[in-house]
């Protein structure tokens, strides 16, 4: 083989490997091998097939290759080359999680890029810097490095560039519960890898996404995209992801308290990650191995593996790592059922976890530390001590909560937002999918199935309706509330009572439009035609009514003295209704009739349906079940003075119309 003939295999090989398409890289780089006659192309071969090694998660095999490689090309005085080596191997170190190795490598080859005014070299080594800082919980670092990367990447154009920041962007964000900022990172780094096809950007920005979710308890969403991401996974044969994606849903067995599974996928994951010498993975793992040995009262094996993953966290410099471990072996010295109750450790290891997250900023894992501290104390009859305890333990939850409640609204406005986009993006993608099954059931999942199918003709969606029936529901009392809510339980509430807002539509043959924080909008009549739409609809009302159950795990999230009632109103008349918008889709319902069922809604009385009479009349004409209790003139907002009614069921069916208790 020619000179030119081997330039011309690594070459293919290159752009294989580009392109993720690693067998034909092998295959061209085996084809090349044993023809190279210069140190260029001998030091080339060495690389690609390290970079193979990587892709095959063999990290030993790979870094004897790289090291070889960067031995022969440091003689050839390749730069370029020289510094493409070093971002191998500072990548291998950083899946091992040897941090100060990986740190080393990316400067260097940082250095080379800078010398070489190769400003995408640049943007990409100061990426990885910035991941190395983020293993080791530097975040401020890391994000001073990540925002770098960023405005290179998007000066040069480079949207995998900025795909892959963006990403690991949301990741720091995640770590600060940040979580509004993180799904609004993840989700620009996802559309950017669809957009580009990168299956393996997917899965990562999927898997992440799943995280966000996981953190603000509303676990179906979470298991829905974890789910999505290891299928990737292991498409791809991904083998690290695949170890982070069930260690993921490990954390969400043990939060619903199924600890059997939680420890199964523990275990999955713990020997994926030791295969992969992934020492952080290997961390994790064993720390939350510990967590549920701790809920199972098995404290000699919560004490096994925590100390394990102590030792592992400190050999790796991992600060919040080696803070939340630390206080958990705390913790667990602290228990007044382990019979290894010491507490003198206790405020040894409580203390230290303190003192290094009040260092890295974890306010939200301080304040358990003082509350740990302060239950000790008040224990062992050291009233002073614990009420000091007490006292920074309340002044920081304070703290935080009050740090979360501004974020509250952004963050729900923000899931209203981010499901629209996602909505929008899967209509997109539906069109352009071969298998009209496949699209089908996408936007049925999205779309009322009749506007999902004219849609996948092509059909512009825009009616008329000459007659439906309008509801809207406002939960009363609910907003303040909420304000003393962490986040989490807020969304977990509203999650609930709007999943039993939509079984009781779909029940009734009503078709739910949208909620809007904590309202909801709901017709019947559209998009599928029925004479019975006023009947449907205030059976519906009436259910709403009767109360939604809550489940004790939410009631428990609630403060001591929540009061909030529905409040509920009624209108029909005729509407527009279709799918709006030129880049995205919504399908809403706009008319004048929409408007006075609002005003119905807001002009009424918590715990009452308040109707017009135009819903009244027509109601009372088709069905006696139904009680219509005369409110009298009302004010309504930009329509003045009007007669309307509440909806009641009818127990006495020799009651008149206008009787009133």
């Amino acid at each position: 083989m020619t000179y030119e003939e081997v330039e011309l295999k690594l070459c293919a090989a290159r752009k294989a490997v580009d392109n993720g398409d690693y067998a034909a890289a092998e295959d061209s780089v085996r084809a090349a091998e044993n023809s190279v006659q210069t140190a260029d192309h001998k030091a080339e071969v060495l690389h690609l097939l390290g970079v193979l090694a990587v892709e095959r998660e063999e990290y030993t095999q790979a870094l004897e290759l790289l090291h070889n490689a960067e031995s022969i090309a440091r003689g050839t005085q390749q730069k370029s080359m020289i510094a493409s080596i070093f971002t191998s191997i500072g990548f291998v170190h950083w899946k091992r999680s040897d941090y100060s190795e990986a740190l080393e490598s990316h400067s260097r080859a940082l250095a080379l890029f800078k010398q070489l005014d190769d400003k995408s070299g640049v943007a990409r080594a100061t990426n990885n810097i910035g991941s190395v800082y983020q293993g080791l919980s530097d975040y401020p670092k890391a994000l001073e490095h990540y925002t770098r990367a960023l405005i290179l990447h998007e000066e040069l154009a480079e949207k995998s560039g900025v795909a892959s920041v963006t990403g690991n962007m949301g990741n720091v964000y995640l770590k600060l519960s940040d979580y509004s900022k993180a799904l609004e990172c993840y989700t620009r780094a996802l559309d950017l890898h669809e957009e580009l096809g990168e299956k393996s950007g997917i899965a990562r920005v999927t898997g992440n996404i799943g995280n966000v979710y996981q953190n603000l308890s509303d676990y179906p969403r979470a298991l829905e995209y974890y789910g999505r991401s290891l299928s990737l996974r292991e498409d791809l044969g991904e083998k690290s992801g695949i170890a982070h994606v069930i260690g993921n849903l490990g954390i969400v067995s043990a939060n619903i308290s199924d600890n059997s599974k939680a420890l199964e996928y523990f275990g999955r994951a713990l020997v994926l990650y030791e295969e992969l010498e992934d020492k952080i993975g290997t961390a994790s793992v064993t720390g939350n191995i510990g967590l549920v040995y701790k809920r199972l009262s098995d404290f000699s094996q919560a004490l096994e593996y925590y100390t394990r993953a102590l030792s592992l966290y400190r050999e790796l410099g991992a600060k919040h790592g080696i803070a939340r471990v630390t206080g958990n072996l705390g913790a667990l010295y602290a228990h007044h059922e382990n019979a290894g109750y010491d507490s003198t450790l206790a405020v040894e290891y409580l203390s230290a976890a303190s003192a290094m997250f009040e260092q890295i900023g974890a306010k939200a894992d301080l304040f358990d530390c003082h509350k740990d501290l302060a239950d000790l104390y008040e224990h062992e009859g050291q009233l002073t001590k614990a009420l000091l305890h007490y006292k920074k333990y309340h002044e920081l939850k304070e703290e935080v909560l009050s740090e979360e409640s501004k974020k509250k609204a952004e963050q729900i406005d923000y899931q209203r937002k981010e499901a629209e986009r996602e909505n929008q993006r899967a209509i997109l993608k539906a069109r352009d999918e071969e298998r009209i099954s496949s699209q089908e059931g996408l936007l049925n999942r999205m779309l009322p199935p009749s506007i999902s199918q004219r849609l996948l003709k092509g059909e512009r969606v825009a009616d008329y309706y000459r007659d439906i029936s309008i509801l809207f529901a406002d939960i009363v009392g609910f907003t303040p509330i909420a304000s003393r809510m962490p986040a989490k339980a807020v969304l977990a509430f509203l999650n609930h009572v709007f999943g039993e807002f939509d079984a009781i539509m779909e029940k009734n043959g009503c078709q739910k439009i949208k909620t809007m924080g904590d309202g909801y909008m709901a017709v019947c009549g559209a998009p599928l035609t029925c004479e019975d739409h006023a009947e449907r609809l205030a059976s519906a009302a009436l259910e709403l009514m009767n109360g939604i159950e809550l489940s004790e795990e939410i009631r428990r999230t609630l403060p001591k003295d929540s009061a909030f009632h529905l409040r509920i109103g009624l209108h029909l008349g005729p509407a527009f209704a279709g799918i709006v918008g030129e880049k995205g889709f919504v399908y809403d319902v706009y008319s004048d009739a929409v408007n006075l069922a609002a005003r119905m809604e807001s002009s009424g009385e918590a715990g009452r349906i308040h109707c017009s009479s135009d819903f009244a009349y027509h109601l009372q004409n088709r069905d006696e079940s139904f009680a219509l209790i005369e409110r009298g003139e009302v004010e309504i907002k930009g329509k003045g003075s009007m007669r309307t009614y509440f909806l009641e069921k009818r127990h006495d069916t020799n009651r008149t119309t206008n009787n009133t208790d």
